[in-house]
């Protein structure tokens, strides 16, 4: 089919002449070289029908083409002019909301008065998240249900702070921007610009912060920022402004730290959404450093050695005592040892380096003096841990418990020792402590009654004191392993010396590895293994509330909004000693829990979000797009705008007015083909004509 001509027949319906050749276009061209050879011949000869010749071969070549009449009734389309509004969290600050409300007005009624447009208005809020301004993605997805064909503006009403500038479409139509703010803002931010993800404990770790001014701020030298360590009293220091500030921080615990940064709000800036900042660095032990003392060789000993030795991580120094001092067997001394145990440097001098200090099956002998173990009670009181693997000899008259240590330990002995088989079993207490929870699932007959472990076949008596925890039980219910806070440390008490038979698989074993390694973590302080805790796991926006006690019931959550807000949670049991809840933060920021006991802080995303990076309205970043389309940015602040029409390629923006394109868009509604003559009719003027020149001819 071939177009050979347009016939207007209105505003409504036109016309095209089309051919539809009855034989191969080809071969038409073949036909109508041949009428044209003959035609050149026959003026060539001089024939005096020559053009009655060439009519009659046009007019077979019209009846072979078969010429048709294509009328369209056509449906004139409205225009449409695009526009987004940004609501995200930037333009809900100062009086924006109010300019974005005044401005989506004018524009209504600006259309309105357009003969044939149409408005279709987008709005953009806050995504999941912190991706900050997406308006490009807005606009992309608008125009993508459009024709583009029909587009004859688009209006973008924003801050013009974006985060997606790259995803920006083609744009068929001008594009304007109707810029929020007003002149003199100014906004005060906090920067940190370098903050590790872990740090060692007892280490200082340096932060890199920076408070910046931005828009119209006022002078200003220096301000006071406030430091605080998991919500606790802040510290406030002077610095100044504009300059990076290198800032030392001691971690005080192990576990994730909350660091908080803050500056206070000053009369006139924007928001104090970013006058914060939130830095989550995880404390770390650089190694941990055990002091074992054996009393005596046993068989456990090996294990308690190999058990600390196993770990990279552990540092430890090991004394045992191989021959008592009442030994008499005629060894000569020098033969005993190469060097002199260091006993004053270790428990006088050095003590407060260690961090756990096991005492295996020790009994006094005289070789560590009662000043010694008094200085080892006051490095408990300071924050200090002990362990005591007891075995026959706690219940004699050497007990370590009758010395300065008896005052912190978790159980007194009653001379009492039990030896048969028995089956350790976690306490009713110990299914709630962190220490003890979930162990009888490490068992290798699960199916069996009772935790499925091998047995222990010691027991020493000991009466608890009311303050202490007895997590686990032995032969009748008797205490068999009992932990206690003493001061600013922690004292634990094993009643029994055969924990090694778990390790060494007798009856199945049993979890001792993972018992000590509990153990040694709880009176270490690490957080995960705090009794009483608080925490949360949070998943993008959604908060796993977590609250460990060893309490039967406990009362609400109060979560502290970023904007000062309040809701109050409960939440369910879901194991013995662990309460939980869901609950979908309804923005990005700091969040403090409360429950009248324990407090946590959480930060969801940072706690000034991308939205709050840069709060000055600055259309930066969509002067080269609104200058390719020849369109204009006009402050909202500089009253009502006028909207006229401009032809394609013209300039669409001037003092107090934008321009949209008209596009003259239709839709067919209706397509109808005409012959423009009858094949027949075709040869019959062929014939006449060819019948004329016959004649002319013939009369010559």
């Amino acid at each position: 089919m071939c177009l050979i001509c347009w016939i207007d027949w209105g505003s409504d319906m036109t016309g095209t002449l089309v051919l539809d050749p009855l034989i191969p276009l080809v071969l038409l061209y073949g036909v109508a070289g041949l009428a044209l050879l003959s035609l050149i011949l026959a003026v060539w000869r001089r024939l005096p029908g020559w053009w009655l010749r060439g009519l009659a071969g046009l007019a077979l070549l019209a009846a072979i083409a078969n010429p048709s009449i294509q009328q369209e009734d056509r449906e004139p389309l409205s225009d449409i002019v695009m526009m987004v509004v940004d609501e995200s969290a930037s333009q809900r600050i100062g009086d924006r909301s109010s300019q974005n409300a005044e401005a989506v007005a004018n524009i209504e009624a600006e259309i309105a008065r357009q003969p044939n447009t149409e408005l279709r208005t987008v709005t953009l809020g806050d995504g999941e998240g912190d991706l900050g301004t997406t308006l490009m993605t807005a606009l992309s997805e608008a125009l993508a249900e459009e024709p583009q064909a029909r587009v004859a503006g688009i209006i973008l009403v924003t801050d013009g702070r974006l985060h997606d500038i790259e995803r920006t479409p083609r744009l068929p139509a001008p594009m304007h921007t109707l810029l929020t703010g007003q002149p003199d803002d100014w906004d005060r931010r906090l920067i940190v610009e370098n903050a590790p993800a872990f740090a060692i404990l007892g280490e200082e770790v340096n932060l890199t912060l920076r408070i910046e001014d931005q828009g119209a701020a006022p002078e200003a030298t220096s301000v006071p920022l406030s430091v605080s360590i998991d919500g606790d009293a802040p510290l406030t220091v002077q610095v100044p402004v504009g300059e990076d500030i290198q800032l030392p921080i001691t971690l005080p615990h192990g576990g994730m730290n909350v660091l908080q940064f803050s500056v206070p709000e000053v009369e006139g800036e924007l928001t104090n959404r970013n006058n914060a900042a939130v830095v989550q660095i995880n404390g770390v032990r650089d190694r941990l450093r055990v002091l074992l003392v054996s009393g005596e060789p046993h068989p456990g000993e090996r294990t308690w050695r190999n058990l600390l030795k196993s770990d990279s991580s552990v540092d430890l120094v090991h004394f045992t005592i191989l021959r008592p001092p009442e030994k008499q067997d005629g060894v000569p001394v020098n033969e005993l040892s190469l060097i002199a145990f260091p006993t004053r440097e270790l428990f006088l001098e050095k003590i407060n380096d260690f961090d756990l200090i096991i005492f295996d099956r020790y009994r006094r002998r005289g070789i560590l003096p009662s000043a010694y173990l008094d200085n080892i009670r006051s490095y408990v009181e300071q924050g200090g841990a002990v362990l005591i693997s007891s075995g026959p000899e706690y219940g004699s008259a050497e007990s370590i418990y009758r010395s300065p240590l008896g005052q912190i330990l978790p159980g007194a002995p009653t001379a009492r020792v039990f030896e048969e088989g028995f089956v350790p079993q976690i306490t009713d207490l110990g299914a709630r402590h962190p220490v003890t929870e979930g162990l009888d699932e490490l068992s290798p007959n699960p199916d069996g009654e009772g935790p499925g472990w091998g047995r222990w076949f010691r027991l020493v008596d000991v009466l608890v004191p009311e303050n202490a925890m007895t997590v686990m039980s032995g032969l009748d219910e008797r205490p068999l392993l009992t932990l206690n806070r003493v001061g600013e440390g922690r004292v634990a008490l094993i009643a029994s010396d055969h924990s090694w038979l778990w390790d060494r698989g007798y009856e199945g074993g049993g979890p001792q590895l993972e018992l000590l390694r509990r153990l040694a973590h709880w009176m270490m302080k690490e957080p995960e293994l705090e009794e009483e805790a608080l925490w949360v796991e949070p998943t993008g926006q959604t908060m796993r509330i977590i609250r460990r006690t060893l309490s039967l019931d406990m009362g609400d959550v109060t979560v502290t909004h970023p904007d000062g807000t309040e809701t109050t949670l409960r939440l369910e049991e879901v194991s013995p000693g662990r309460f939980e809840t869901l609950w979908e933060a309804p923005e990005i920021g700091l969040y403090r829990l409360n429950d009248g006991e324990e407090s946590a802080v959480i930060a969801l995303g940072p706690a000034a979000p991308r939205e709050f990076e840069q709060t000055i309205a600055d259309s930066v970043l969509l002067d080269p797009l609104v200058d390719s389309t020849r369109g204009g940015v006009i402050p909202i602040s500089a009253g009502n705008i006028d909207i006229r029409t401009v032809r394609e390629g013209r300039p669409a923006a001037g003092r107090g007015w934008i321009g949209i394109t008209p596009r003259d868009a239709f839709r067919t509604a209706e397509i109808n083909i005409t012959p423009l003559l009858p094949a027949w009719a075709f040869l019959l003027l062929a014939a006449l004509l060819m019948v004329g020149a016959w004649l002319r001819e013939g009369r010559r």
